[in-house]
């Protein structure tokens, strides 16, 4: 460094990512400790508390099975304990448990802001579930059409249908040219106009324009919307789900695709019927809190009786909630009228605060008016809930209140977003409501007079009817409207309304309003969600696969931290501090930045780690180097840095490069993999090149000794003189012969596509007992094959161990709602075996997803390409230099291929091709040609400043990056065979692929690149 201005700088620098990341992972250790203490909760309970205090069910379990009950047996108590948990994390969501010290004490974390910002696991390290789910684009074209019976629209759809399954393009798109086609041959020609110009639609389409494209502009508009909406609702859903950390996700285009992962989900069969469900929009009249009090007051009495003789004390009921408002004086005060309601103990009202109010004036107690009953934390609902279900809560009620019934808010009303409301509805005989959401023609967000947001809505003729009776009968009074049981809004009806149009009005944010208006149109358009993606991780695999990453994170990041002392003596020790800053700095930019920690994400990590040594390693053989030239220690290591920049700037731009288009045409863990590499190779730079040469300067200014070899080391690779470019006939010869029988093989045998690419269902099952591959494909044939179509029978796979397979079938691949059928005859199937087994990992890829795969894996690649093309002709201007860079890629890629072709069914792990594969590909082409640039960059410094023959010229050169080269390539390879022995199965395809890469681009560096670089330049030459 040139200066200490510099160097303080670099500090300060460090010291803010450092106090940065540290505060983003402070949130994961929180989380942490709260789960521990979630088991320590779960377990302090005996079974005979647990199942004898009502206090303490499980009233947040997802069903029915999971509540306690008496004498259920060993299964069922497990579930109890895992809803203890639950009900632990749910009764703190809300409370503070973290105060940064980076605050001084005046801000605090509730768990629940805590888990949005902890570093987050993927589904293969929790287990869970990652759903696409794709909204019927015919159907919502027929909605909009007011279901159309031109057959010429008709005959379009079901073309465009059929050709969405092997296209690529849009579906407006395709509809728009399958019509006009038709059209142009018809005898009675329509237009497009006369199709969807409905009283809905007719009125947008004319201010647009009245041609085809006017109207196909106005179409796509309204479908947007509808996936818009679609996906609000599947929001909504997900959100009272009760999934930690759900995400959903529009894909981008217009593709009509939602991306659903819940993480940790165990219950699968349920979240399908919660995405693929329509939505239920509903209007409800209601009852007035006036009405109902004194009963509630009965009621709370009558919970009293119930629980006051279950325990001697209250330690084990509700705390009385009365922080921040008057309601525990007015319950408790003797004076006023509610002193019947008790002073030791209200069960009911300690949880569910009353709408009551203290007058100003006197004191005396004021009933609130509307529908309102009360309102409750959220995490007491589902108690609240409890209670209103009892025997005694409902006979505190005259038979006039007999339809009764309550509903939640779906907003929090506080300013903490803490409490919500609980409105008392007037259900009937039929539990049906007077008016339900498919009369709403049209919602739209607009402001009122006073610039608030409000919601405007248009009923059909039928629903125009309804609502006008519907407001005669109660004017003054309230109706809820309701969508999937919550309530969104409760107005007052201050008049009849005639003609279907009313207005919204409530306490709305402008988004808030928009998205209400959203979900009131959902019932307009019968647009129904087919999942056409899916994949299922197992908490069992999960479990694995965390200790399995972390054992492999463990043994590689062991071996380098040896190896580079070993190696580079106390050079090393500098460059492990860096290395370990660099995780840190990794981990802490994941949990800052969102990211999600897959397996792959740890391969990508423990990958950096044997990468982000070849800085080091490129600095410290320069600076021996100038050792070597006599020069003196501080000399040599300013020199050497000096010197490196160039090679080490190149060769991890080059990989970023990779990185970034693996971040933007993969998706889930392959984004997982390529968003820890682009972090690696970003943070790895700053702590090699600053924080090593930091240690280098302080052990000089404290005359410490700094070494940079051992008596082993100290002349390795010295004075080599190896005739790369004097033999490069036999590699062509040897590369042509191994790419000759591989494309032999590619031709003939094919590769081993897995379901990413072609489609269908995937099981990973795990058995109790060895299993034969041969008896289970036989067994499964018998249910999985129909019609003897033979495409349909099984394949089975050993998977790992010989208690482990692995089985994929196309059977009712083309069925809707078909994954409950399949999945019932795989269970009938293999319980005939009589051999215990687990369903693993399930995955399901449609036909249309996976050619879209397919689609990005060749993009990708091919762009990759042009992207390092580009790079390297630009940064050595000389095309020859680009051209011998993208052979050697070429040849990579073509002998990769080759391995997995000529060796798929002979190895005993799985060599399929899919998603993982494509980004094993990218990275190998990655790694090569960060290789590649580090074996150019010298060559050309050579060229510049040696003369002589310039085959020698080039040879001197390789043969003084051979150190490097070996080096960075034996960490590397060492650190991806550690992943392939303790990374689990789930990698290890994965792994090889890219142990091969490694191996084969170092090769192509040396042999491939630098020879054809050569002679392309020597015959240009020498025909000039």
């Amino acid at each position: 460094m040139k200066n200490s201005n510099v160097r303080n700088l670099v500090l300060i620098i460090g010291a803010a990512f450092f106090v940065s990341f540290l505060f983003s992972l402070s949130f994961t250790v929180v989380v942490n400790k709260e789960q521990k203490n979630a088991k320590v909760y779960a377990q302090s309970f005996s079974e005979t508390s647990m199942y004898s205090d009502p206090s303490h069910q499980c009233f947040d379990a997802p069903d029915k099975s999971s509540y306690v009950a008496i004498g259920d047996g060993e299964i069922y108590r497990m579930g109890v304990l895992d809803c203890a948990e639950k009900y632990y994390l749910d009764s703190v969501a809300y409370e503070p448990v973290y105060t940064p010290w980076i605050y001084f004490g005046k801000k605090s974390y509730t768990l629940s802001e805590c888990q949005d910002s902890e570093l987050k696991l993927g589904l293969d390290l929790q287990g869970g579930m990652n759903v696409t789910l794709e909204i019927s684009m015919k159907d919502i074209l027929l909605a909009l059409s007011g279901k159309n019976q031109n057959s010429t629209f008709n005959q379009a759809l079901y073309i465009a249908s059929e050709k969405q399954k092997e296209s690529q393009s849009d579906y407006l798109e395709l509809f728009e040219n399958a019509f006009q086609e038709l059209n142009k041959n018809a005898e009675n020609k329509t237009s497009l106009l006369a199709i969807f110009g409905t009283k809905d639609l007719r009125e947008k389409i004319l201010e647009q324009g009245e041609t085809d494209a006017d109207v196909m502009s106005v179409v796509r508009a309204e479908v947007e919307g509808a996936v818009d909406r679609a996906f609000l609702v599947l929001r909504a859903r997900i959100d009272k789900f009760g999934v930690a950390q759900p995400s959903i996700q529009k894909e981008t285009g217009n593709t009509g695709r939602i991306v659903v992962e819940l993480p940790g989900v165990k219950d699968v069969e349920r979240v399908e019927k919660l995405l693929k469900s329509t939505a239920i929009l509903e209007f409800w009249e209601t009852y007035d809190n006036t009405e109902l009090f004194e009963y509630l007051q009965k009621a709370n009495l009558a919970l009293n009786e119930k629980y006051q003789f279950s325990e001697n004390d209250n330690q084990n009921q509700p705390s009385v909630n009365n922080q921040d408002d008057e309601l525990g004086d007015l319950l408790l005060d003797e004076d006023t009228s509610t002193d019947t309601l008790g002073t030791n103990s209200n069960i009911l009202f300690d949880i569910l605060q009353p709408q009551i109010f203290a007058d100003p004036n006197n004191g005396s107690v004021l009933l609130g008016q509307g529908p309102v009953i009360g309102s409750s934390l959220v995490k007491d609902t589902a108690k609240v809930n409890d209670y209103i279900q009892s025997v005694e809560f409902k006979n505190a009620f005259p038979a006039e209140f007999k339809y009764l019934e309550f509903l939640w808010t779906a907003k929090p009303v506080d300013e903490k977003k803490e409490r919500v409301q609980l409105i008392a509805i007037k259900s009937n005989y039929t539990d049906e409501a007077k008016l339900s959401g498919n009369v709403i023609a049209d919602a739209t967000q607009e402001r009122d007079q006073y610039g608030n947001p409000q919601i405007n809505m248009r009923m059909d003729r039928t629903g125009a009817r309804k609502w006008q009776n519907i407001t005669k009968e109660n004017i003054g009074k309230s109706v809820a409207v309701v969508l999937d049981d919550f309530v969104y809004s409760f107005p007052t009806v201050q008049a009849e309304i005639s003609g279907g149009n009313s207005v919204i009005s409530g306490d709305f944010t402008l988004e808030e309003a928009q998205d209400l208006a959203n979900i009131l149109k959902a019932g307009k358009l019968p647009a129904p969600a087919r999942i056409i993606r899916s994949e299922i991780v197992g908490p069992s695999l999960g479990a694995e696969a965390i200790q399995s990453g972390y054992k492999s994170f463990l043994i590689a990041l062991a071996f380098i931290l040896l190896y580079m002392i070993f190696y580079y003596m106390h050079a090393g020790l500098a460059s492990n501090v860096a290395l370990l800053v660099n995780m840190f700095f990794i981990f802490g930019a994941l949990s800052g930045l969102g990211g999600v920690l897959t397996l792959p994400g740890i391969a990508g990590i423990v990958l950096t780690i044997g990468m982000s040594v070849d800085a080091n390693v490129l600095i410290y053989e320069r600076i021996r180097e100038e050792l070597y030239q006599g020069k003196g220690l501080a000399l040599a290591i300013r020199d050497g840095y000096s010197q490196a920049y160039s090679s080490i700037m190149d060769a991890n731009l080059t990989t970023l490069l990779t990185g970034v288009v693996l971040f933007y045409f993969g998706s889930g863990p392959i984004k997982g993999f390529a968003t820890t590499l682009i972090i690696g190779i970003l943070t790895s730079l700053f702590c090699a090149i600053f924080i090593t040469r930091l240690i280098f300067e302080s052990r000089l200014n404290s005359k410490r000794k700094v070494s940079f070899s051992n008596f082993i080391t100290h002349n390795a690779f010295k004075n080599l003189s190896i005739g790369f470019l004097n033999t490069r006939k036999r590699y062509y010869v040897l590369s042509a012969v191994i790419i000759a029988l591989g494309l032999t093989s590619l031709f003939t045998r094919g590769l081993n596509q897995g379901v990413d690419f072609k489609g269908g269902r995937s099981y990973v099952v795990r058995f109790e007992e060895p299993v034969k591959t041969n008896e289970v494909r036989n067994i499964l044939g018998e249910s999985f094959v129909s019609d003897n179509n033979v495409q349909n029978f099984p394949e089975v796979k050993t998977f790992g161990t010989d208690k482990q397979v692995k089985i994929t079938t196309s059977y009712m691949m083309n069925e809707d709602d078909a994954d409950n059928i399949v999945r019932g005859k795989l269970d009938t199937a293999l319980v005939t075996l009589n051999n215990s087994y687990e369903v693993m990992y399930t995955q399901l890829v449609g036909p249309t997803i996976a050619d879209d795969i397919k689609k990005s894996a060749v993009y990708s690649i091919l762009f990759s390409l042009i992207l390092i093309f580009l790079y390297i002709l630009i940064r050595f201007k000389k095309w020859q230099y680009s051209l011998g860079a993208v052979v050697a890629v070429f040849h990579d890629v073509i002998i990769l291929l080759s391995i997995f072709s000529i060796f798929y069914g002979m190895m005993p792990f799985s060599l399929e091709i899919d998603q993982a594969f494509i980004a094993a590909i990218l990275t190998v082409i990655g790694y090569s040609l960060n290789d590649t640039v580090v074996v150019f960059d010298r060559i050309r410094e050579y060229i510049a400043i040696k003369p002589g023959n310039r085959m020698d010229v080039i040879n001197n050169a390789l043969n003084s990056t051979l150190s490097r080269t070996i080096n960075t390539s034996l960490t590397t390879f060492f650190v991806l065979l550690v992943i392939f022995i303790f990374g689990g199965e789930m990698v290890r395809g994965f792994m090889f692929a890219i142990m091969i890469g490694v191996v084969v681009g170092t090769y192509s560096s040396l042999f491939i690149a630098s020879p054809i670089m050569y002679d392309t330049t020597t015959r240009f030459m020498d025909k000039k």
